[in-house]
């Protein structure tokens, strides 16, 4: 292992080791003051996708390893590609788990998303019914006058809180979005901060304002700006669906993610099944990277499925055999 890995991709956590990360290139140094903030655990999603074992074989091949790093270092967003269910959207809440970095924040790209989706919501329509509600009724303190209520950070907009941690932020399938939304990405990613200007409007009278976060959280915003102090750890995540612009990809550290085979294959299935599930469910594991070779898409998740499911439904080897077959058909008819 490279003396110079904070992520080793072992799985085995370790949250001081986030601490040996060198200061960062000046040119990507933040200085906002931290803002006090408790970042929730790893939640049941990144259970769901790591498994609940320890495993002692490689999760990442050394590539892998060699460009997480330098993203790490350099403070730079990770462009990850890959065919679907390869590990992309995994290597984050693996890269969380292993640096004890907390909940991932997930932002799901649709064609439909905007960058204000990511940066933070106000839900200016709820104000105004608090407001008609209490000119009504005899409430007491009137809530609508609090505008941190109805502000809400969205995923990108939390992690560019000022901690003294960096958090981990996946933007999920960013191939999906409009043609816009990489190129609207580029400010917030280069300058680490953003205006929020319901609160700019404000900021002479009501300087420090509390909103909630992607986290279900409450913060404070000073000035009516979020801005960083340790850049998140960002993987943004293609399924080569589109090409994305020149200056995204000078901004960022790419990766193209090959689907784990061998040892890795192994380290994923130990994970989910436990030490011995490799060896026991070697015939299943063999029939399906044989099948590879017709150049057909076939994702672990299919793996995944089948083995578990031949535990319970399959009590011979033609019935396994028979169910895997099922499973791991191929998501298409041809070559990649």
């Amino acid at each position: 292992m490279s003396q110079w890995f904070v992520y080793e991709g072992t799985g085995e956590q370790d949250p001081d080791k986030i601490g040996r990360l060198p200061v960062p290139p000046p040119w990507r140094a933040f200085d906002a003051p931290p803002v006090p903030y408790e970042v929730p655990d790893l939640d049941s999603s990144t259970r769901r996708r790591l498994g609940e074992r320890t495993v002692l074989l490689p999760i990442q091949d050394t590539e892998t390893l060699e460009l997480v790093n330098a993203a790490l270092y350099l403070r730079r967003p990770l462009l990850v590609t890959g065919e679907p269910g390869v590990g992309k959207s995994t290597l984050a809440h693996s890269v969380a788990h292993e640096l004890g970095l907390g909940r991932v924040l997930e932002w799901p790209i649709v064609s439909r998303s905007e960058l204000r989706d990511g940066l933070y919501t106000y839900d200016a329509i709820g104000r105004l019914q608090d407001a008609q509600l209490e000119r009504t009724s005899d409430t007491g303190a009137p809530v609508s006058e609090d505008i941190g209520r109805y502000i809400r950070l969205g995923p990108l907009g939390t992690a560019l809180l000022a901690a003294e941690r960096p958090r981990v932020l996946l933007i999920d399938e960013l191939d999906k979005s409009d043609i816009d939304l990489p190129n609207d990405l580029l400010n917030v990613l280069e300058e680490g901060k953003f205006p929020i200007p319901e609160l700019e409007r404000i900021s002479d009278r009501t300087p420090v304002v509390k909103v909630l976060t992607d986290d279900g959280r409450r913060v404070e915003v000073t000035g009516g700006q979020v801005r960083c102090r340790a850049f998140p750890f960002v993987v943004m995540t293609s399924n080569r669906e589109r090409d994305f612009p020149a200056p995204l990809l000078r901004r960022c550290i790419p990766l193209d993610l090959r689907a784990p085979r061998d040892q890795r294959l192994a380290a994923l299935v130990q994970a989910h099944f436990g030490q011995s599930a490799y060896d026991d469910n070697r015939d299943i594991v063999e029939q399906f990277t044989e099948a590879e070779a017709d150049g057909a898409m076939r994702p672990t998740d299919q793996l995944l499925n089948a083995i578990f499911l031949t535990q319970h439904a399959a009590r011979d080897a033609i019935g396994r055999e028979e169910i895997s077959q099922l499973l791991m058909r191929p998501l298409d008819q041809g070559p990649r």
